[in-house]
């Protein structure tokens, strides 16, 4: 066994030099793992020659160790990113750190207008955790991961003698054993108690405690307090219902309750540190003034508390809010408002800054406060998700309870009937018993969304998001099944945010939106809970997966820029929520340069974005990295709401011209690819696509409602599907056409207009880089070993053909635009990280492609380990699932 010292990180010789030295460290402790586990594996790792994967059940360990490697190379990478943003702050400043507070203001300088015209509301960002089923690793293991993150993390210090950094170092190496021992997969699906639980632990081990140290970076960038941004977290775990029969309205209730406990433990943990930190004896130091009467009238309330640490005040009044807190967890009273509980924080702060113990304050007592703020009696608001479907069959279900049959949905009597029930004064009662299960279950829901807004913290529970919004319709059964569950006739406290999803349904959202702002009943409730601003979700996956990445990209922008308009016919404006997965198909870009390339006038201070499966780990695993995207997401919402004027660029028309041309004929190239008879057939045998059902790695169906068409499959699997067969079109197909097409009816002017948009418009820019990253990952020799389980050789040869034929087209098109000789030139970094694990994964690929043979070869499936280990391998070298 190798020597402490031999794991040593090198002295800071540069970044690269410390990011060798940290994977040889990790690459030998791992080793010294495999030796003792699975000495045959490790052997054949030692060799020169490729890794032979056994092609039985033998494969098991073999592909258990790779995944566990490509595991440590992302917490590597996490952990050098961290280093480097430290050092640069170091050495250069703040203000040079990228997604940086301190850069943002430097780059705003005196023109900022935060508060102003520019975000005239302030700053509000809304990262919103859900539980899609993209997550291959259990909790288990996330727990495991985060562990080794804070091993590297005490590794980098240089005070360590040799015994302590001995002991650290058997500490890591434990930590991959017990990887190794517990392994990664699931063997039951999780239930979605789980994934609340999963969920919960990401703010109880970093996002609790990352929000008040993000504003403390703010304020150490020199912004006013009184423009302090506002961190809101959604959750959508345990109210998205969207094709999930578990998220039943007891499911929400329960995710509510222990969202609750979990921010009022939280704060009885800090008031009582608070506690135990501020002794301060009023005999020598006294409270003066009104800031010692405030203290006096609040340690007044609990007259009990005064005998307990007789003469510290500021102890007595921690007493006391923490005894009302508890009251509230244990439901035996306790606060009313969420209000009262900031302000009584704020008396013992003001006390201490009375008495010239600032820092006391700031160190102990604001935290808290700040965390108030953000989470309130909550954690996060839960938002609840249904599919327009349910609640349109569920309307009818009651119209046909009164006496004769529902109008036709879609057809005019439908929308009369809507808007005559909307308009009435009184509704006539809906008996309960008379509906079926999903009637009963929709009701019960919104008569919880009912009473949640007179509770304690009125923000527990979010808006009703409508998924696949079609038509103007849909969101007024809403409010009409909302008067049904006990809402107001004239005003309903009950926010419907549309979620405009397929290409169709973005283009439609303008004149959707206007038509129900013209419906009195809607545009009052609107009014009320959101003034002039109007929420509004927009869908990357369908949109991808109904046109493909340009056109998705490009019909996202333009929906923006056609609904900012639509509202500020009627005086409101939009909040966006983007629904963005983790991989580039699903809206994954890098998070600033996604909100830079958003259209001018479309942010306004207002961000909403989802943080799905693995992204979430990815993301907010660890204190370090949860501040550091928190604070990247709010200083891109803030420069491209807060910059002077000439920055926020007009769009141009030129531009917009070639985009939408571009988009046009990339879509038709996908649409043609995916309308080629026997396309399904193709996606089925040539993916694991129908295998991924085994991956317990969700509580919901891979499918909406049961069906079996690509219309009815999830985004996720289909995105999942082609990410391991290496085929990725979901993030290239239509590019190469699109160029082409371009170049030959613009001629040499279209020429240098692309390279003109290259350079000047943000979104093309994203565009070609997504793409770039795209065609580097996907691999057409791969694909063709996938290829090879399509039983029909003629539609093998067409389908595949047509692939590589685009792949190729996409590849030339897109060098001849960068002027660069191979893909990821320009983004070494990403093209290092994929080559260390390229190797491995073209034989995890292999033997993938062996095992799905094998499997469906046979009379009767079965569950295949080395199948299912697989689809977990190449999931964690791509660093993404769907």
């Amino acid at each position: 066994m190798a020597r402490a010292r031999d794991f040593q990180p090198g002295p800071d010789g540069g970044a690269d030099a410390y990011a060798e030295t940290l994977r040889r460290t990790l690459r030998q402790l791992w080793r010294e793992v495999l030796l003792r586990r699975a000495p045959q594996v490790a052997a054949s790792l030692d060799s020169a020659a490729p890794v032979a994967i056994p092609r039985d059940n033998a494969a098991v360990p073999y592909l258990q160790a790779l995944n566990i490697w490509f595991q440590l190379l992302r917490i590597a990478d996490e952990n050098v990113a961290m280093r480097e943003r430290r050092q640069a702050e170091t050495e250069s400043g703040p203000a040079t750190v990228p997604g940086s507070f301190a850069k943002a203001r430097a780059e705003l300088g005196a023109a900022a207008r935060i508060g102003a015209s520019g975000a005239e509301d302030g700053i509000c960002v809304g990262p919103t955790l859900t539980a899609h089923p993209t997550e291959a690793k259990r909790v288990t293991v996330l727990e495991i991961h985060r562990r080794i993150y804070r091993n590297l993390v005490a590794l980098e210090t240089q005070r360590w003698t040799p015994r302590e950094r001995a002991q650290l170092t058997d500490d890591l190496r434990s930590e991959i054993d017990l990887l190794w021992m517990t392994g990664e997969l699931r063997l039951e699906r999780p239930r979605l108690s789980d994934e609340i639980e999963w969920g919960l632990q990401f703010f109880r081990d970093s996002i609790y405690d990352a929000v008040p140290l993000l504003y403390d970076r703010y304020l150490a960038a020199g912004f006013d307090p009184g423009t302090l941004p506002e961190i809101r977290f959604h959750s959508w775990i345990g109210g998205d219902r969207d094709g999930n029969p578990n998220a039943t309205t007891k499911a929400t209730s329960d995710a509510l309750a222990r969202n609750r406990q979990a921010i009022l433990d939280r704060y009885l943990d800090g008031l009582r540190e608070a506690g135990a930190r501020i002794s301060i004896s009023s005999s020598i130091v006294a409270v003066p003034g009104a800031e010692g009467i405030a203290l006096d009238a609040l340690i007044a309330e609990r007259p009990e508390c005064r005998s307990r640490n007789p003469g510290e005040v500021f102890r007595q009044a921690l007493t006391v809010i923490g005894n009302q807190i508890r009251a509230l967890r244990d439901q035996t009273g306790g606060y009313r408002f969420l209000s009262d509980f900031i302000a009584d924080l704020k008396v013992v702060e003001d006390g201490l800054h009375a008495i010239g113990a600032a820092h006391l304050a700031h160190r102990h007592v604001r935290p808290i406060r700040w965390q108030a703020q953000t989470f309130g009696f909550r954690t996060a608001t839960l938002d609840i998700r249904q599919n327009s479907t349910v609640t349109t069959a569920v309307l009818a279900e009651i119209w046909a309870g009164d006496g004769g049959p529902a109008p036709q949905y879609g057809s005019c009597a439908w929308s009369e009937r809507l808007r005559a029930d909307l308009s009435s004064p009184a509704l006539p009662e809906v008996d309960p018993a008379r509906l079926s299960e999903a009637g009963q279950e929709l009701l019960a829901l919104l008569r919880l969304m009912h009473d949640m807004g007179e509770g304690v913290d009125r923000d527990a529970l979010g808006p009703f998001i409508l998924s696949m919004t079609r038509s103007t319709d849909d969101l007024l059964g809403v409010y009409l099944l909302a008067r049904h569950a006990g809402f107001g006739a004239e005003t309903l406290d009950l926010r419907v945010v549309p979620l405009f999803e397929t290409i169709a349904d973005l283009r439609a959202a303008p004149a959707i939106l206007s038509e129900l702002l013209q419906v009195p009943l809607a545009r009052r409730s609107l009014k009320a809970r959101g003034g002039n601003r109007f929420e509004v979700m927009l869908g990357y996956s369908d949109s991808n997966k109904d046109g493909g990445f340009v056109s998705s990209t490009w019909e996202l922008e333009r929906a923006q820029r056609s609904i900012s308009r639509a509202l500020a016919g009627h005086g409101m404006r939009p909040a966006f929520f983007h629904g963005r997965g983790g991989s580039v198909s699903r809206g994954g870009a890098p998070t600033e340069r996604a909100i830079a390339a958003q259209p001018p006038g479309t942010v306004s201070g207002r961000m909403r974005i989802t943080e799905q499966g693995e992204v979430v780990s990815s993301k907010y695993a660890n204190r370090g990295t949860a501040l550091n995207t928190l604070e990247v997401l709010t200083s891109a919402v803030l420069l491209h709401s807060a910059a002077p004027a000439p920055a926020r660029t007009a769009a141009t028309p030129e531009f917009d011209d070639a985009l939408e041309g571009l988009a046009g004929m990339s879509q038709t190239a996908y649409a043609t690819l995916l309308g080629q008879p026997g396309f399904v057939s193709y996606f089925q045998q040539a993916s694991p696509v129908e295998e991924l059902a085994m991956l317990k790695i969700g509580s919901r169906p891979a499918r909406r409602f049961g069906a079996k068409s690509l219309d009815d499959l999830r985004a996720i699997p289909w995105v999942f599907a082609w990410s391991q067969n290496r085929h990725l079109i979901t993030g290239w197909y239509g590019f190469g056409t699109a160029i082409d097409s371009f170049r030959k009816v613009r001629g040499a002017e279209g020429e240098a207009l692309l390279r003109r948009m290259l350079r000047g418009s943000a979104l093309f820019q994203l565009i070609v880089d997504e793409v770039e990253k795209s065609l580097f990952q996907a691999d057409m020799r791969i694909a063709a070993r996938y290829a090879s389980l399509v039983e029909d050789a003629g539609l093998r040869d067409a389908i595949l053909g047509a692939v590589q034929a685009e792949y190729r087209r996409s590849e030339r098109a897109l060098l001849w635009l960068t002027g660069e000789a191979l893909l990821a030139e320009r983004f070494p970094m990403m093209r290092d990280r994929f080559e260390r694990v390229r190797a491995p994964m073209n034989d995890i690929h292999a033997l993938q492609v062996d095992l799905l043979r094998d499997l469906r070869g046979r009379t009767t499936g079965k569950l295949s380990v080395p199948l299912l280990q697989t689809m977990n391998c190449i999931a964690a070298g791509l660093g993404w699932t769907g």
